[in-house]
């Protein structure tokens, strides 16, 4: 499949966020409430335990699954869910339990995005091992098969596994969570082998980070080999990106954005949704054309909510 036979759907927009970078829980949550008030479709973050750069992270890390627990109980519409838990952090039992029970505290408004984890600084510092990359792929293939099979075994049946790295025996697959099959898996990344196998097999969504647009396009056609080879329809895949955001109606607006993330105009506009509305609807007409038919928005500074509103007044109108 070419880029030319994409970009023909809507283009959905997501709010993602960094809390690591520095944020509270209530920092978190007004822009969730935000978000849904707006009619964002999704609100999503990430999942680290360590801060990256030159800021200090202060007061420190909020588990991703801890919040999304209380967000399903504050949210009303709008679903949620991370990009990306790392499969080295959580077993996968507990894991299937707790993104079930969220599922059922949010009326079905979870998604799991889960990856090998990348970041070797927060594994260090928080105790957690961190094997080679290899190891790690292998890690996260078991690790689905095992979400997939205690999500989809039948209610009084029981489940076992036995891996190289996890076993289970007779589990009773409990609890159930609201969506059936089962909540949307998110796979992503840039690896051109067994990424887009995975992302073929199990995903619901593939998701790009934070690559351009020749890249993000490039690695779609991967996937939907990947699916064709398995005689999936690549069709029944969501395609998104992951870009950071800075727009404003003014090029001073567009500078004070910049500047409190620590960012410069012109890097912004090169690696991300950065400029005036009119360069952001462009840029996300050409990832639509790319093959994205969702976009998830990078909001760094959680205090900006007029960031959020200018984006659901001013470009999502544009773009139904």
């Amino acid at each position: 499949m070419g880029t030319s036979d994409w970009g023909d759907t809507v283009m959905d927009l997501r709010i993602f966020t960094e809390p690591q970078q520095g944020a509270t829980y209530d920092d978190i949550l007004r822009v969730a409430l935000e978000a849904d008030r707006l009619g964002f479709s999704a609100f999503f973050r990430s999942d680290h335990y360590l801060h990256m750069g030159a800021v200090s992270g202060r007061p420190g890390p909020t588990d991703a699954w801890v919040t999304l627990g209380a967000l399903a109980r504050e949210t009303a519409t709008i679903r949620l869910g991370t990009l990306m838990t790392a499969a080295t952090f959580r077993l996968p039992g507990p894991l299937a339990i707790a993104v079930a029970q969220i599922d059922q505290m949010s009326n079905g408004r979870i998604e799991l995005g889960i990856g090998t984890g990348w970041f070797p600084g927060e594994h260090s510092a928080y105790g957690i091992p961190f094997p080679q990359l290899g190891d790690r792929f292998d890690l996260l293939t078991e690790q689905l098969e095992i979400l997939v099979g205690l999500w989809t075994t039948p209610l009084g049946e029981r489940y076992s596994y036995e891996g190289h790295h996890y076993q289970l025996t007779d589990s009773p697959a409990l609890p159930k969570p609201v969506q059936e099959p089962h909540p949307p898996l998110l796979i992503g990344g840039g690896g051109k082998v067994r990424t887009p196998t995975l992302a073929a097999r199990f995903a619901s969504e593939f998701n790009m980070p934070f690559a351009s647009l020749e890249e993000t396009s490039e690695q779609f056609v991967r996937v939907a080999a990947a699916c064709e080879a398995m005689g999936r329809r690549a069709e029944s895949l969501v395609f998104s990106a992951a870009q950071v955001l800075c727009v404003g109606e003014s090029e001073a607006e567009i500078d004070r954005r910049a500047e409190s993330i620590g960012r410069q105009p012109d890097e912004l506009r090169s690696n991300g949704l950065a400029g005036t509305v009119e360069e952001v609807l462009d840029k996300i007409g050409a990832f639509q054309q790319g093959g994205a038919n969702r976009l998830y928005l990078q909001i760094l500074d959680l205090h900006d909510l007029d960031h959020l509103r200018l984006v659901a007044e001013r470009i999502m109108p544009a773009l139904r």
